[in-house]
């Protein structure tokens, strides 16, 4: 099986795996109609799917590749195990997602295509496919750049975007997750919780916790919110609190509509 028929069985899997977990112990009720939530969600993802695959996926897997057998990159100038090259391979690749996410939030530019995200008025496991497709192109090129200076071999990019995917989808999902598990869990890792505070339409909250992957990033540079009574959290944007403007259509240009906060 290659890289390709990997990532689409998990990634499908994975959304039904958890919107069966959500259905049986959801977290919370649905504000506002879920199943139009999934149609302008999967409309989205899958238009995404078609437009990232034809013009960069090749691009990604080619470039890991092409570093790989040219022994191009930091971690091919320097004698470490395999193993570690994985290691290190996720952790600077989650560490600059971190990066390249507070930047989203920083930057007014890349917040315009970033919102199309946030805009989700309740947040389940369909809502981490929810992107628009210029933050999806912007966001390729640096991830082709950042495995030519890494030196990323295929086998950690794959590894890196398979665990980017799984732990998206567990920490987007409104399934009602045991307390304890999330205590111990979110001493290295992200769970919904922690991802809940970063969608609410508070910016100061939003702002924060921009982790994907691990949690440490945000512990070291002091972006983490934790102390938050999570019933109290209401989903979304200021500006985008009515569902009739939030269909496929209007998610496509809302980047190109006025700037909001």
């Amino acid at each position: 099986m290659n890289e390709s028929a990997i990532r689409i069985l998990l990634f499908w899997g994975g959304l039904v795996f958890f919107l069966g977990l959500e259905l049986a112990i959801p977290y919370r009720q649905n504000t506002v109609s879920k199943f139009k939530r999934w149609v302008n969600n999967l409309l989205i993802t899958l238009f995404n799917s078609a437009i990232i695959n034809l013009f960069f996926l090749s691009a990604v897997t080619g470039t890991a590749a092409y570093v790989q057998s040219k022994n191009l990159g930091i971690l091919n100038l320097i004698q470490i195990p395999f193993w570690l090259k994985i290691l290190v391979t996720l952790l600077y690749m989650d560490f600059m997602l971190y990066v390249w996410h507070l930047l989203n939030h920083e930057m007014p530019l890349l917040w315009r295509f970033h919102r199309v995200h946030h805009s989700d008025l309740n947040m389940d496991v369909s809502s981490a496919t929810r992107f628009h497709v210029g933050e999806l192109a912007i966001s390729s090129l640096i991830k082709i750049s950042i495995i030519f200076f890494l030196g990323a071999n295929l086998m950690g990019v794959l590894i890196f975007e398979v665990t980017l995917v799984m732990c998206a989808q567990f920490h987007h999902s409104s399934l009602r997750v045991p307390g304890w598990f999330e205590s111990i869990f979110w001493i290295l890792f992200v769970p919904p919780s922690m991802h809940r505070i970063h969608h609410s339409v508070k910016i100061r909250e939003r702002n924060s916790n921009y982790g994907t992957i691990f949690s440490i990033w945000d512990r070291i540079l002091g972006t983490l919110i934790k102390d938050l009574k999570q019933d109290n959290i209401i989903i979304g944007v200021g500006a985008y609190r009515k569902p009739n403007k939030l269909n496929f259509h209007q998610l496509l240009v809302m980047p190109f509509t006025r700037t909001v906060r």
